[in-house]
């Protein structure tokens, strides 16, 4: 069966392709089409990719990998593409956050670290085999992601499209504990190594570890 990825992914993409278009001022074009078309994050193609994958998400649908691999070689054509990359991964590490429900949220910002920690890992581990069909572990006082085979790992973006997968782990790793260190990318698919790896230190706020 060939790889699927989960529409919110190729979502956040588009998000941020969208946001940061709209963010010179081009959102005052509506009124005129085709000035706005050709501003891509703005276009009516991509207004329509965004409803369909928001419809995708809503009845648990997957898509495709090539079609998100060709979505992710388009962005890396672009002169802001790390930007956009980056954006599109704290949107859906904060989107991921925002599906937990509010009384485990409020357990894992409260409870000692030595019990919170397991829970968020155990969170953590689920969002990257669902999302980004990846595994999760833990090195010491580390957390390890591990992904065989990145969307982004097209040479077209380069490195950029790493940069999604950092953004992601540090957002809902922060957002889960109340902080979190820096992302260190320590295998990389584009530099020959076969697969990406990323890891970024526990730190939790105001709170014993």
């Amino acid at each position: 069966m060939p790889p699927t990825i989960d529409a919110l992914l190729p979502l956040s993409l588009l998000q941020a392709v969208k946001a940061s278009d709209a963010a010179d001022g081009w959102y005052e074009l509506d009124a005129v089409p085709e000035l706005r078309n050709k501003r891509l994050g703005l276009s009516d193609t991509v207004h329509a990719q965004i409803q369909r994958y928001r419809e995708a998400v809503a009845r648990g649908k997957r898509i495709g990998e090539p079609e998100v691999m060709s979505l992710a070689r388009l962005i890396g054509r672009r002169p802001d593409a790390e930007q956009i990359f980056r954006a599109a991964g704290a949107w859906m590490g904060a989107t991921a956050y925002e599906g937990i429900s509010p009384v485990t949220r409020r357990s894992l910002l409260t409870l000692p670290a030595l019990v919170a920690r397991p829970l968020a890992l155990r969170r953590v581990r689920r969002f990257a085999l669902r999302y980004l069909n990846g595994r999760v572990s833990r090195v010491g006082s580390s957390v390890l992601l591990r992904v065989p085979e990145s969307f982004s790992r097209d040479g077209a973006t380069g490195q950029a499209g790493c940069t999604f997968y950092a953004s992601l782990l540090q957002e809902l790793i922060a957002r889960l504990v109340g902080s979190a260190g820096d992302v260190e990318h320590v295998r990389c698919a584009t530099r020959g190594d076969g697969v990406c790896e990323w890891r970024v230190e526990w730190r939790t706020a105001a709170r014993a570890a």
